[in-house]
């Protein structure tokens, strides 16, 4: 622990996988406030030996460009990495790696940090051997290769994508102690791709007949997941690209399907076939996966999406605020319906709310980065983030989502996050009814 007097400015110590811990200067000090930081600064430059001794890198020859032939992360951010739960399946083929959401600014997730679902492994597939088929109730049924297919028109959108399963150790009790293992089967990205309702329209689809379309994968998996027909003509993409290059093979490379706002199963990789019919095909991950167990032994089925939700990033389990004074609270807030119209940031575990900034771009579908300052006294504290979406809908606490879908399902648990800040200043996850 820091020993040192309290300061103006908080500082947090991050978790082993943070990225780094973080120094944010307030944003409304005194006067008072702002002399006194200035004075410390002088006073530090004056005696600081990395300012008045120059370093190596400011008195020899660089690298040359182009020395990586692809950019790579500085090796001093080698720590912020997906990480895969230990125990969490019995294979590494079927597991989750989860995206370091502490460590990361604004809503986009970089390629190599996008979160990892797989049912039977990933492949590096060959785009010149991939096909996409499209069959069924359509007028014609035609076999595209990814020159067909990129030279049609296409779209780019952001777009965020969750795993149902996605916070589903928490139904129960806190099972995780980080951000990272509550929230990281999250990521948000800009997809490129093809709209849906473009090749539907290509094949000549029945529309009135055709209310829905299946898609399969063509991993080992043999994945097939129902989209319905009016998604389908939506905002649905067949996509070959995120973030401004190709899909990587962990995501899906070369094709991918994006159906924005529902449970990142649907997003099925590896797209090789999509048929038009007249009835949903209740396929295994239908009907025995991927299923809310209701109190009264029901399945609910069909949920396939993702409520409005939030959750505050920084500071949160596993960092440690080192000493009093003001911080600048953030984090992430999303809804599968639409935008997020507001949040509002609780320090005392609800009894009290204020409401947070929500930055630029506010996009639908999409992740939403908010941002509160907020002064530590020292004392012990409940960190809760509440988010709304422009339908309306009001992110619940997780006693009123235990009242209504009990304590036995994995999947959709959209409740508030808590996060105790402790007098000694370690953030801890803990569960407030």
């Amino acid at each position: 622990m820091n020993s040192k007097p309290a300061a103006p400015t908080g500082q947090v110590r991050p978790a082993p996988e943070d990225r780094r811990g973080f120094l944010k200067k307030s944003l409304t000090l005194s006067g008072g406030a702002v002399a006194a930081l200035a004075g410390a600064g002088v006073a530090r430059a004056q005696g600081d030996p990395a300012i008045l001794k120059l370093p190596a890198h400011s008195t020899g020859l660089g690298q040359p460009v182009a020395a990586r032939g692809y950019g790579m992360p500085s090796e001093f951010e080698k720590n912020l990495q997906r990480r895969e739960s230990p125990g969490l399946t019995r294979a590494g083929q079927s597991s989750v790696a989860f995206t370091p959401l502490q460590g990361l600014f604004g809503i986009i997730t970089p390629n190599g940090l996008h979160f990892e679902r797989h049912h039977q492994g990933w492949w590096d597939i060959d785009p010149r051997q991939h096909r996409l088929m499209v069959h069924g109730l359509v007028r014609e049924s035609r076999i595209y290769n990814m020159d067909d297919l990129m030279r049609l028109p296409s779209v780019s959108r952001i777009h965020f994508i969750e795993c149902g399963a996605n916070t589903g150790m928490e139904w129960g009790n806190v099972a995780v102690p980080t951000v990272q293992y509550t929230h990281g089967m999250l990521s948000c990205c800009e997809f490129t791709g093809v709209p849906l309702s473009k090749l539907l329209e290509h094949c000549g689809a029945d529309i009135k007949k055709g209310r829905y379309v299946l898609a399969e994968g063509a991993d080992g998996s043999g994945l097939t997941r129902t989209i319905g027909m009016d998604r389908a003509l939506d905002d649905v993409i067949v996509a070959w690209g995120m973030n401004g290059e190709f899909l990587r093979p962990e995501n899906g490379y070369p094709l991918r399907l994006v159906v924005p706002g529902v449970q990142g199963v649907s997003w099925v990789k590896w797209l090789r076939r999509l048929e038009v019919g007249d009835k949903p095909w209740d396929t295994r991950e239908e009907t025995l996966h991927y299923i809310d167990l209701m109190p009264d032994g029901l399945h609910r089925q069909y949920s396939s999406v993702q409520e409005c939700k939030s959750v505050i990033t920084t500071p949160s389990g596993g960092q440690v605020l080192l000493n009093k004074g003001q911080y600048n609270v953030t984090g992430l807030a999303w809804s599968g319906r639409g935008r997020v119209r507001r949040v509002d940031v609780s320090f005392d575990g609800g009894r009290n709310w204020k409401e947070a900034r929500l930055e630029n771009p506010v996009l639908t579908k999409a992740l939403t980065r908010f941002n509160i300052d907020w002064v530590w006294n020292g004392g012990p504290a409940i960190l809760q983030s509440r988010a709304i979406d422009d339908t309306g809908y009001v992110q619940p606490k997780i006693a009123q989502l235990r009242a209504v879908r009990g304590t036995r399902s994995i999947y959709h648990n959209n409740a508030i996050q808590s996060w105790l800040v402790a007098a000694n200043g370690e953030v801890s996850n803990v569960q407030v009814e």
